[in-house]
């Protein structure tokens, strides 16, 4: 193929990715999914590596491109067949995060994969929104090992066996039914174009976009510096008692080639702020990714070149069954921040400042025979600002690409009030560029409820850079009381619950007035 027949090519893959994203938002029941984004929909190869992505959640898809190969490798994949799996040590992210798996075969022969993973508040937890302040993989919910849920086109026992388990079975069924809709959609979409450019032309094709992919990467990789490059920083805590939580990296950078180390990294805790080696893959794989060009198609060639290490046992290399919860989110926005924070020491004008390292979890409901109810959603903050422009406020940043969940979406479904919601003045960094401001929250509750919170960057501030100051730390507060920034409450009818996330690190010097 020429230039503009890869890029169309690349085009069309991504369109079946974008199809599927539009079956999966507008079949699903929940907010979670149909309002908040909270999903992620790709295409694989046969061998399952990553072929093309649509624009929704990094942590998922980056997630996805480090572990699909395993799971692929698990199976005799029959036509009609379809796997879900939501186990961090077997691919996954964390539980709530379920994968749907879709063979494709073009007269019987398998040709690739469709695959979505989305985001369910009820995945069996004992606490409401399944993200509690977890000792184990077990108390976090439901684990889902890699198996078939429909075989030849028809569920199995063990998705019924699944649907039992879990405690709102309404809202879990239709989610679960827009995952396997969004994967025949994307099915048929992905064979037909297969059928139209022949599945010889479309594996060369495929080749083909990974040699682009590579050598894109190959030309980001000139312009870096070889060397060695150290950062570290710190997670808050792990809501269970160990505090100043350490992320090292070493970035070497040599002969075309990425070595991220992690060596030096505290050992795993006993909270859930673990994570598995893919949620890292899926944190480095992004800080390249932006830096390289808007057209970069999302192969794996593109990421052939990097390679990542962490001592087996470390807070980002847990072992089984550590409680990873809070590791998706909480430690993979810090785990950004590292790698950033590396990279600015060989481009610094190309690193923006931290931005505010906090997915700010909330996660609410109840789960009584008389008011049974599931509500979790991530709240933005500052962006760090960078050499050439301040930090956006109020946005959802780095690894998370969710949006809010509209005011009215929220009160219609929920038993909640929000009171307020603004961008907080002044939280941002100072700086020649000024970091963005964070965002205040404030919900109040119409009924009895359990509230559990995971936030970071509540005691270590966002970092500026080039002279730029840190961001205001977050605060979490409930009836004007704070709270910490890992904590479950119970709640009762007219109790207001106030989030306060952080700002962006401000960039540069402050020019004097």
């Amino acid at each position: 193929m020429d230039a503009i027949e890869l890029s169309i090519f690349s085009s069309r893959i991504e369109s079946v990715c974008d199809e599927m994203g539009a079956v999966l938002r507008r079949a699903a029941f929940s907010p979670n999914i149909k309002d908040r984004l909270d999903f992620s929909c790709a295409v694989f190869d046969l061998n399952g590596r990553l072929c093309a992505q649509a624009a929704h959640i990094p942590v998922h898809l980056g997630s996805m491109a480090y572990a699909m190969q395993g799971v692929v490798e698990r199976f005799v994949w029959g036509e009609g067949d379809m796997v879900v799996f939501n186990d961090p040590y077997l691919g996954g992210t964390h539980l709530p995060d379920i994968t749907v798996v879709c063979p494709v075969h073009l007269q019987n022969k398998l040709v690739g994969f469709v695959v979505n993973r989305a985001h369910h508040a009820d995945i069996g937890s004992d606490t409401p929104g399944s993200m509690p302040l977890a000792r184990s993989l077990a108390e976090e919910g439901l684990v889902i090992e890699p198996q078939k849920i429909m075989r030849a086109h028809q569920t199995s026992a063990e998705f019924d066996e699944i649907m039992q388990a879990l405690k709102h079975t309404v809202e879990s069924t239709g989610d679960f039914n827009a995952q396997m809709s969004a994967n025949q959609r994307g099915a048929e979409s992905l064979l037909a174009m297969i059928k139209e450019c022949g599945a010889g032309v479309y594996q060369a094709g495929l080749s083909q976009l990974n040699e682009y992919g590579d050598r894109l990467m190959q030309q980001l990789l000139t312009q870096l510096p070889d060397g060695e490059y150290c950062f570290d920083d710190k997670m808050d805590d792990d809501g269970l008692g160990t505090t100043d939580i350490n992320i090292r990296l070493r970035l070497r950078l040599q002969d075309g080639e990425v070595l991220a180390d992690f060596a030096g990294t505290s050992a795993q805790v006993a909270g859930n702020i673990n994570c598995p080696l893919s949620v890292v893959a899926a944190a480095v794989y992004y800080v390249f990714r932006c830096l390289m060009p808007n057209n970069t198609p999302a192969c794996f060639g593109v990421y052939q070149r990097i390679n990542i290490t962490a001592p087996l046992g470390c807070l980002v290399n847990a072992i089984k069954p550590a409680a990873v919860a809070a590791g998706n989110v909480e430690t993979s926005s810090r785990l950004v921040d590292v790698v950033m924070g590396a990279l600015a020491q060989a481009v610094p004008g190309r690193i923006p400042a931290a931005s505010h390292g906090s997915m700010n979890n909330l996660a609410m409901g109840a789960n009584t025979e008389s008011d049974r109810w599931n509500y979790y959603e991530t709240i933005g903050g500052g962006m760090g600002a960078g050499l050439k422009h301040p930090g956006l406020s109020a946005r959802q940043t780095h690894m998370t690409n969710t949006l809010n969940t509209p005011i009215e979406s929220l009160e219609m479904h929920y038993p909640l009030r929000l009171r307020r919601y603004q961008v907080r003045r002044g939280s941002g960094g100072a700086g020649r560029h000024r970091g963005g401001d964070g965002i205040v929250r404030e919900i109040e509750f119409l009924r009895a409820a359990t509230v559990t919170l995971l936030t970071e960057r509540r005691i270590h501030q966002p970092w500026g850079l080039a002279g730029g100051a840190a961001a205001a730390c977050g605060e979490n507060s409930l009836n004007g009381i704070r709270l910490a920034g890992k904590v479950s409450t119970e709640v009762i009818a007219g109790d207001v619950l106030t989030v306060n996330t952080p700002g962006g690190g401000g960039y540069g010097v402050a020019e004097e007035e």
